[in-house]
């Protein structure tokens, strides 16, 4: 059986985004994690910016150097045959339009099929970038994914509840305003971090114009109540990566203080299983 084109596999993502059942998304930070996903029976992987620097010794927030973060991605999509989404943070570029273009370029390169990107400009401040400027990233995008054949699945982050020195109606109608100008300059899905409460939820769902994305935060509803407010897209961010190291954390203190090894051994995967998820796949 003929294995789907990088094509396929885009359209094939972006139609988990139209229902009627909401996708659930798992974010990998290296091969293995994304490959354990994959068995899980997820149809898709997406990565952790914070995962992937992580890994490679940086903090989160474009430390990493692009080269660095496209081979994660790289070696995520060559592991595993489902589609892989790509979390670019401000794609490199938060000022430039050509720079936003030439990280994707690389992102498609790598074998991904879609991306995150994001409206913050990091500042410490929690400033967003000009709603303008995010605009025309997301057209240059759409353009580019149309000149290289695949039809790249663009989720559009805005971090307007990021804001601190607003309150939640203002950031409520700020994440709207921005997300339906993402929305109608390409972007194919729109997602909104840092919410977590129901109604507020059900009014971005109603009042974005396309399908909504939202973040694992404590608080937030279980996924049959997001499908049924209308939530297109669930992320677990960097969750699973900062659990698996409460794990190693919880290890170290048990072999430190106690010498003995129950978190060590309670749970572990097998060493062959292990093997047997990275084996050459037909």
């Amino acid at each position: 059986m003929t294995a789907p084109s990088q094509a396929d596999k885009a359209e094939q993502f972006r139609a988990l985004h139209t229902g009627p059942r909401i996708l659930a998304l798992p974010n990998a930070w290296d091969a293995i994690s994304a490959r354990i996903f994959e068995a899980a029976g997820f149809p898709a992987v997406g990565t952790t910016s914070a995962g992937l620097a992580n890994v490679l010794g940086y903090p989160d927030g474009q430390y990493v150097p692009r080269e660095e973060m496209l081979f994660m991605v790289r070696r995520i999509a060559q592991t595993v045959q489902v589609p892989v989404t790509a979390d670019i943070e401000a794609g490199y570029g938060i000022n430039s339009v050509a720079e936003v273009v030439e990280t994707v370029k690389g992102v498609l390169a790598a074998g991904a099929v879609g991306i995150n990107l994001e409206d913050s400009d990091g500042d410490v401040n929690g400033t967003l970038a000009e709603a303008g400027l995010q605009v025309e990233k997301i057209a240059a995008l759409r353009a580019l994914a149309q000149s290289e054949g695949v039809p790249l699945v663009i989720n559009a982050r805005t971090d307007a509840f990021h804001l601190a020195s607003l309150d939640t109606q203002a950031k409520l109608a700020l994440a709207v305003e921005r997300a339906n100008l993402y929305r109608e300059a390409g972007a194919d899905c729109l997602f909104v971090p840092f919410v977590n409460e129901a109604s507020v939820i059900a009014q971005l769902a109603q009042a974005i114009n396309g399908p909504l994305n939202i973040l694992v935060a404590p608080g937030v509803p279980d996924t049959a109540t997001l499908e049924k407010m209308g939530v297109a897209r669930l992320s677990v961010g960097s969750g699973p990566k900062r659990a698996t190291l409460g794990l190693v954390r919880r290890i170290a203190e048990e072999l430190r203080d106690q010498g003995t090894y129950t978190s060590l051994t309670e749970g572990t995967i097998p060493y062959p299983e292990i093997n047997r998820l990275l084996a050459p796949r037909e």
